[in-house]
């Protein structure tokens, strides 16, 4: 593992940095990507004291800025001749928000971070990725998609400009695209030594001092499901298992649990022609 090179974005708070201590303390060169210099800079420490690993690296990159991916992908090479795991763990749910938020590009922040950006992330690295003996590509979604049976990407309106916006719809949509992002990426890369999962993330503890703007009934309402949550580190030991074990070296195109089990997604989410539509939308963000 200590020829090993892994980045994983949003790797300076809750499962990511998780993830990337136990990563780290397995002798992984573990890079973190994060949009705040002196919040991964804190994180940065954090994950070399308590890996004992000093190969930590921080990468600034903001997923919702195709300008920003494409500089850090710049930065990632210039050091970087192979990428061995590849997590998409950065996430924008801000449960606080009532309006969209749009990036410097005028991308809707919430479909801009979590799928196109780490679409256009692993197109520009994908050299490097195939130069590993075994890549590993990382996607993540959500459980809550359960909840969403018959949810549907938007075709027309991914960014939610032409509906009463709503952070959760906007959330749960990108995570949607995501699981079938991975069943596509893994049918395009299966004749190559690179694999492509999806972990559905559980409930998971947040820290809700993080939204000191909702209300009291919200404040209640985490309070009581952090109950029924399982830890960070919890959760992080399904991306280090995916990341690293040798009983999934050859499994590709698979939607696992926190348990490590492989579960289902969404009929729609598994139609081939749904899948087709909604990455050619998706590649029409893109500006490689």
């Amino acid at each position: 593992m200590r020829d090993k090179v892994c980045l994983i974005t949003g790797g300076n708070s809750g499962i990511g940095k998780a993830a990337a201590i136990q990563l780290a303390q397995l002798g992984i060169k573990v890079i973190i990507g994060c949009r705040n210099e002196e919040r991964g800079s804190a994180a940065l420490k954090e994950i070399k004291d308590k890996s004992k690993n000093e190969h930590v690296e921080l990468l600034l990159i903001d997923l919702s800025s195709q300008t920003s991916i494409k500089k850090a992908v710049n930065a990632f090479k210039s050091k970087h001749k192979v990428l061995d795991i590849l997590i998409h763990n950065a996430a924008d749910f801000d449960i606080s928000r009532k309006t969209p938020q749009f990036s410097k590009e005028d991308v809707e922040t919430v479909w801009a971070t979590n799928h196109i950006g780490p679409v256009l992330l692993t197109e520009l690295l994908m050299d490097e990725l195939r130069q590993s003996e075994q890549g590993r590509i990382i996607t993540v979604s959500s459980q809550g998609l359960i909840m969403h049976p018959f949810l549907k990407v938007d075709l027309e309106d991914p960014e939610l400009r032409e509906r009463k916006y709503s952070v959760e719809k906007a959330y749960y949509q990108s995570k949607l695209a995501q699981v079938m992002y991975t069943y596509w990426l893994s049918e395009k890369l299966k004749d190559t030594p690179v694999t492509v999962n999806c972990i559905r993330v559980t409930n998971v503890k947040i820290d809700i001092d993080r939204y000191p703007d909702i209300s009291g009934v919200m404040k209640r309402m985490y309070s009581v499901k952090s109950r029924f949550s399982i830890s960070p580190e919890k959760m992080a030991e399904t991306y280090t298992y995916l990341a690293t074990s040798p009983e999934v070296e050859h499994v590709t195109g698979k939607y696992f649990n926190e348990k490590r089990e492989t579960v289902s997604s969404s009929n729609y989410s598994q139609n081939q022609d749904d899948i087709r539509e909604v990455m050619g939308m998706t590649m029409k963000y893109i500006r490689v």
